[in-house]
């Protein structure tokens, strides 16, 4: 881990004036300590534990995010290359048209759900970027870094976006009509993420330029789809009977447990995206009452398109067609409504856009989660993570992004070893957003008691405790066996083995976060304490240090309780105690 010994620190980091902010009152709630922060973002202020990274007071990443650019980080991340493919699976799961459009409905109002937590941990928050790091590191401070150390592990081992990547590689050949070999395939598809990746380094306005750029065409596609939807119902085009479909509609629903959950798990992915610009809260002016108008309008959109796509691919192709097909659902709709030719290799090309403008969205908000791990301290070298020199962007996160979507295309071979490491990133993702929407408890609990504000938004309890249930369901599906048995997975081996490693991987960080942090100190006789490191241009960064049991005083002495190094004066003049209760 990214500790250092007391003696071997930087005269720089000793001589540094405490930072913008600087709050010596300590909130005391049993072995907890909050304090207030403040950012730039015009935001009300963050009552936070002291263990979590600390706020940054200017964001180094400038404040880039207004209502436009929110609607378009939600809506390109949502909108990718699901809408186009994910219908034929569901109906196949479901076998009905009724329930299949049924569960769209019911995917918008999860999604809903899930959006009211989000927003209601964004208002405890709302000068923090990252989203999931800072809830889980607030929700749960005790242990001391062990969600952050889990947490991080996790973004950074599972951090890549190999398959967007062979996707649009997929789409790209298909608008010429070729059929590539793997290692074409694999070519373009590290082609695509490089450029992608150089787009987003160099610029965070450029980038955010760019997602919005595409996601206005991504939302023109769906319209299109929409209207022309709405021209085959009126019965002006090739199809001759529009209505088929949605006659007796509810026929042939399955009574298969796995199916239906299959199906919802595939919808709560179809809308996953909802919450990116979650990722860039510190960048964002005003940021909660922002959120609370744009962010639904954002989702609403998406929503209500997702549901009129669908009834305009039940209305141009039979349910038949839709379920035995390997084609991609839009592509059996421009088929039937324009024939062959050139439809459908203009919806090669849309579809080619919305994935390039789906890593686009992923990239962005995905490197500031990475960035938020690293200024916790767990990871080594939180500086690197940090800092946003030379071109004011997340720099080592989207090289780590890069680095590790680039490995994962070219490394594991097509077929099991791909499709289980795309998996392993599912189940360890699912028992943190089922840890975090419970943290929404805590952290009332918590408030509660110190008698803070009421945060400018709560969502309804009943919301949160759907969407808990919701992620339970999630938690426990992919262990009830598929229909093809023990092996009908989409590996060829045990169904659930996913799950089983997931769990693993988090067994051991739990070992060594009770070597680093417990054995490992006892026997080296030292203790581990946090410091606040400043960067430049605003960025700042705890580092964890390893301090000599016999030198823990005088690094009280000379450090408040967030880490911060009190200057000489302070300490000199003092009559006072460094740390002081606040009294409410």
């Amino acid at each position: 881990m990214s500790v250092v010994d007391l003696e071997q620190k930087s005269p720089a980091v000793r001589g540094l004036a405490e930072p913008a902010g600087f709050d010596q009152g300590v909130l005391r709630e049993k072995n907890l300590e909050f304090t207030s922060e403040y950012g730039g973002n015009g935001s009300g202020p963050s009552y936070q534990e002291i263990s979590g990274a600390p706020v940054e007071h200017s964001s180094p990443l400038g404040y880039n995010v207004g209502w436009f650019t929110i609607i378009f980080l939600n809506i390109g991340q949502m909108i990718g290359t699901g809408v186009f493919s994910t219908p034929g699976t569901i109906l196949t799961s479901l076998g009905s048209v009724g329930l299949s459009l049924l569960y769209w409905v019911i995917g918008l109002i999860i999604a809903g759900s899930a959006l009211a937590v989000y927003l209601e941990l964004a208002s405890y928050f709302p000068n923090r970027s990252g989203a999931e790091v800072v809830y889980l590191e607030q929700a749960y401070p005790r242990p001391r870094y062990f969600f952050p150390t889990a947490f991080a592990v996790l973004s950074v081992l599972l951090s890549f976006s190999s398959s967007n990547a062979i996707v649009l590689a997929e789409y790209l050949f298909a608008t010429n009509g070729h059929s590539p070999s793997p290692w074409e395939l694999k070519g373009v598809a590290v082609a695509s993420m490089t450029v992608i990746t150089l787009l987003v380094i160099f610029n965070t306005r450029l980038s955010m330029w760019l997602s919005n750029a595409v996601g206005i065409v991504k939302l023109s596609t769906l319209v299109f789809i929409t209207i022309t939807g709405w021209v085959v119902l009126g019965g002006h085009t090739r199809v001759e009977d529009p209505h088929v479909n949605f006659r007796n509609s509810f026929a042939g629903t399955t009574r298969n447990g796995n199916g239906i959950a299959n199906a919802l798990v595939k919808i709560n992915f179809a809308y996953a995206g909802y919450t990116n610009a979650f990722n860039v809260v510190n960048e964002t002016k005003n940021p909660i009452p922002t959120l609370r108008k744009i962010a639904p309008i954002s989702l609403l959109i998406v929503g209500v398109l997702y549901i009129t796509c669908n009834i305009a691919y039940f209305a141009a192709v039979p349910k038949e067609s839709i379920a035995k097909s390997n084609l991609t659902v839009a592509s059996l709709f421009f088929t039937a409504v324009f024939g062959e030719g050139s439809g459908v290799k203009s919806l090669n090309i849309l579809i080619a856009i919305s994935a390039f403008g789906n890593i686009i969205s992923v990239i962005i908000g995905s490197s500031r989660v990475i960035r938020e791990c690293g200024r916790q301290g767990v990871l080594p070298y939180p500086r690197i993570w940090a800092s946003t020199r030379p071109f004011g962007t997340p720099l080592a996160a989207y090289i780590l992004k890069w680095g590790l979507t680039l490995l994962m295309i070219l490394a594991p071979p097509a077929g099991d070893a791909f499709n289980f490491i795309v998996d392993l990133q599912s189940y360890p993702s699912a028992l943190f957003y089922f840890a975090m929407t419970f943290g929404v408890f805590l952290i009332r609990h918590r408030r509660s008691r110190l008698h803070l504000p009421r945060p400018e938004f709560k969502a309804w309890t009943i919301a949160v405790l759907f969407y808990l249930a919701v992620s339970a369901f999630i938690l426990v599906m992919p262990w009830y066996p598929p229909a093809g048995g023990a092996d009908g997975g989409d590996v060829s081996f045990w169904y659930a083995t996913y799950c089983v490693v997931g769990l693993g991987i988090l067994l051991a960080c739990a070992v060594y976060y009770v070597l680093w942090i417990y054995v490992l100190p006892r026997f080296g006789n030292y203790q581990i304490r946090q410091e606040v490191v400043p960067l430049p241009f605003g960025a700042n960064t705890h580092r964890l240090v390893r301090v000599k049991n016999s030198e823990m005083a005088t690094w009280d002495e000379t450090h408040d309780a967030k880490g911060n190094l009190i200057s000489e004066e302070v300490i000199s003049h003092s009559d006072s105690p460094v740390i002081s209760d606040l009294k409410l």
